[in-house]
């Protein structure tokens, strides 16, 4: 996980470094100020009066000045250098996250939730951001700390410094309980984080639902129970945390106790020819920085704990592998839109019992137009899923333009056959912005000439500032029909020799529907049509239409032949035509 991680660091190595240098050097700066502040006090000599060594007190003066100034920009600097490091590190790793996904198949992104990939790219980071800046920092400078302090005890106080040898030993065992005591705890709270993102997420996208069914109150119950169970996980870690403290102050008195106790003693037993009172004073300041330097240790302890958990999930998405790959020597051109599925089966997970599509065998001309229906979870949109390669088939293959699908480079295929989901998505920005996601060089000219042929250019004609009309996120301030067409538009921007519609003119009214096809018939002749629906009247007029029945191609023909032969879609048709009313 460390090796992952660091791959974030790059440009940052410098950084890095630098870092625990100057805290290095800001600690023995820190440890050796009370040794000289000792020898200061130690040029005041008190025999017959007080005699001041007014040139020692400079000379030491002096170098203290120095010393703090220079402890001071070595703080400073590491500080710097710190923050230069961890949030360049965070944003890498933000940037690797993000690009991962990117290249991810949708088989790789059903693996992670939406709420998920969102708390490890924003929580987790942020949690292994502060690890991170905590190690090349404090996890530096609270050893050395120790260390030099410890050396200097021994140095000004000889034998007392075996005091603080004999507190660390039960002092770290007692902060060690404490931390592997709250671990299990934190390991926990990360996990339902992602329930409590998921929560939030659901409730946003489907405000409208939830303010139509008036189950405000129901939802704010179900945010309230996720909020509540990272609150008690992370409540019950921070009370065991919280240990840290009285624990600390327990030690730092008992050897404050025991040095003024031990130091005093010795000093009226030996008359000051051991150790005197200047050294004890500064002994107890070497005995602070000690326990200080522990409770900080404890406390990057806790902090690479939590990270711990933020890191395993990080790295779950960075060394996830793309079941999707561009072979070795890709073929980037595709010769026309002919489909060939040849026994195709094909399922989402090798673990699924059973398959979505099974013994699938389709031959579709380039130019065609062919309409595919049947019932919810007849399997129509993974049919079409396998065209554009977002899933690889189980067994048998997909032929596009006479090669397979796995032959192409993702992008250049991917480029050729545009697909409408079902699931439309605009994003903030203008019309124009919008639209050239299918093709960033488009002139204004293409613009509206592809919103012609989707009947979008009617309505953004009306709105005051055109095809500048700014878009607001996901889309909301279009209705759905608007929406679609301009998705519609989008897709025939890219000029894709298949153009697949998936359900994607569900909310316009069948007179637009009907001129859409209309045009797609007049003005991209050339181009493979498949066209999803739920209506038969958006397929009647297709060369061939495909009925889908549980994973399988139930029938294959013309509106005409399917209509007096094909039970399916003469129920469909039937039910649809009552009363003579297309839209019923």
């Amino acid at each position: 996980m460390v090796k992952e991680l660091s791959r974030s660091i790059r440009e940052y190595k410098t950084a890095s470094i630098l870092t625990p240098l100057f805290v290095s050097l800001e600690v023995v700066l820190e440890c050796l100020i009370p040794f000289v502040i000792s020898k200061l006090l130690g040029a005041i000599n008190v025999d017959d009066g007080v005699t001041i060594e007014l040139s020692q007190i400079l000379m030491y003066g002096g170098i203290l000045v120095a010393m703090s100034l220079a402890s001071l920009a070595f703080g400073a600097l590491s500080g710097a250098f710190c923050a230069k490091a961890s949030t360049g590190f965070a944003k890498n790793l933000r940037k690797d996250l993000y690009y991962k996904v990117q290249d991810f198949s949708f088989e790789n992104i059903d693996k992670f939730s939406t709420s998920s990939l969102i708390t490890r790219m924003t929580t987790d980071v942020t949690n292994v951001q502060f690890a991170y800046m905590t190690i090349i920092r404090i996890a530096v400078r609270c050893p050395l700390m120790m260390i030099f302090s410890l050396v200097m005890a021994f140095v000004m106080g000889g034998s007392l410094g075996f005091i603080f040898i004999a507190v660390i030993p039960p002092l770290s065992l007692l902060l060690f309980l404490i931390m592997r005591k709250a671990m299990p705890l934190f390991h926990r709270a990360f996990k339902k984080y992602d329930k409590l993102n998921e929560s939030i997420q659901e409730n946003v996208r489907g405000i409208r639902v939830v303010k139509t069914f008036v189950r405000e109150d129901y939802e704010k119950k179900k945010l309230n129970r996720a909020a509540s169970d990272v609150q008690y996980d992370l409540t019950k870690a921070e009370r065991i945390i919280a240990w840290n403290n009285p624990i600390m102050q327990f030690f730092f008195y008992g050897v404050l106790s025991a040095v003024l106790f031990l130091g005093s003693y010795t000093i009226l037993k030996t008359s000051g020819a051991v150790v005197n009172v200047e050294e004890v004073s500064q002994l107890i300041v070497y005995g602070m920085q000690i326990l200080m330097s522990l409770m900080m240790v404890s406390m990057v302890f806790a902090m690479i704990i939590m990270s711990l958990e933020s890191g395993r999930r990080i790295c779950e998405v960075l060394n996830e592998e793309s079941s999707l790959s561009n072979p070795e020597n890709p073929i980037f051109d595709i010769e026309d839109g002919s489909i060939d599925f040849d026994n195709v089966d094909f399922k989402y997970s090798v673990n699924a019992e059973r398959n979505v599509l099974e013994g699938i065998n389709l031959h579709i001309r380039s130019g065609e137009t062919i309409g595919i229906i049947g019932g919810t979870g007849s399997s129509k949109t993974s049919l079409i899923n396998l065209v554009s390669r977002l899933y690889d088939v189980t067994s048998g293959s997909v032929m596009v333009g006479g090669r397979n699908v796995k032959e192409y480079d993702l992008t250049a295929l991917r480029n050729q056959v545009a697909v409408v989901l079902q699931k439309n998505e605009l994003f903030t920005g203008s019309i124009k912005e919008n639209l050239r996601w299918g093709n960033p060089d488009a002139t204004d000219e293409e613009l509206v000439e592809a919103c012609k042929l989707a009947q979008a250019d009617e309505f953004i004609s009306t709105f005051p500032d055109g095809y500048d009309t700014h878009i607001e996120q996901g889309g909301t301030n279009v209705s759905g029909g608007q929406k679609q067409r301009l998705c519609i538009a989008r897709a025939l921007l890219k000029k894709p020799k298949i153009l697949i519609l998936d359900d994607s003119t569900s909310a316009v009214d069948t007179r637009t529907d009907a001129l859409i096809r209309k045009a797609f018939r007049e003005f991209i002749p050339e181009t493979t049509k498949l066209i999803i629906a739920q209506r038969t009247s958006s397929v009647e007029d297709a060369d061939r239409i495909i009925v889908m029945d549980s994973g399988k191609i139930n029938a294959i023909g013309t509106h005409k032949e399917l209509l007096g032969t094909n039970e399916i879609y003469t129920e469909v048709y039937n039910t649809q035509n009552k009363g003579g009313n297309d839209d019923e």
